[in-house]
């Protein structure tokens, strides 16, 4: 159960030209994936990235800093392993994901946010967070139109993040 406050879980707020979406991100259950994401987001490495792909009723994607959605490094230098939990599933409007190269183990900075469940993508995709506010701001991601390509005809980008919490502060990365 997510809700007893048990956990050690951190929030951040990435501020985009269309609004802002405060994340709750999963760092005790997802240690990798949140370790990954919460050093490039102190680091700036998603400031001024563009989200690359929109599928309307299904995701929003962003995280390769080239905008191109073929680039992308993690901190560790290479791929890190997929953190599938149990408790964790695409079960809901606003789950944020790991993006991979469809192969298992291939997670390096891009991720996703869901427009809705999708079943589909659970056991193939690490959840490591989901979006506790700014759902007005999704909704607006999700209107804006795209070419045959999902490529946003608008661009949609990250200005820059705010930590509320930063669990890896205290570490030299």
């Amino acid at each position: 159960d997510r809700r007893g406050g048990q956990h050690r879980d951190m929030s951040l707020t990435l501020h985009t030209n269309l609004g802002n979406l405060k994340i709750e991100v999963f760092c005790e259950e997802t240690p990798l994936a949140a370790y990954n994401f919460m050093a490039l987001c102190a680091s700036g490495y998603y400031d001024d990235c563009q989200f690359f792909r929109n599928i309307k009723g299904f995701i929003v994607q962003t995280g390769d800093p080239s905008n191109t959605g073929t680039g992308g490094d993690s901190v560790y230098g290479e791929y890190f392993n997929d953190e599938f939990v149990e408790e964790l599933k695409h079960t809901k409007r606003g789950i944020l994901s790991m993006a991979n190269k469809s192969e298992p183990n291939t997670n390096l900075s891009q991720f996703f946010i869901t427009y809705r469940k999708h079943e589909s993508l659970d056991g193939k995709f690490t959840v490591f967070g989901h979006v506790i506010d700014g759902f007005d701001t999704l909704d607006a991601m999700e209107r804006v139109e795209t070419d045959t390509n999902h490529v946003p005809k608008k661009p949609i980008t990250i200005h820059r993040v705010t930590i509320h919490a930063n669990p890896v502060a205290v570490n030299d990365f």
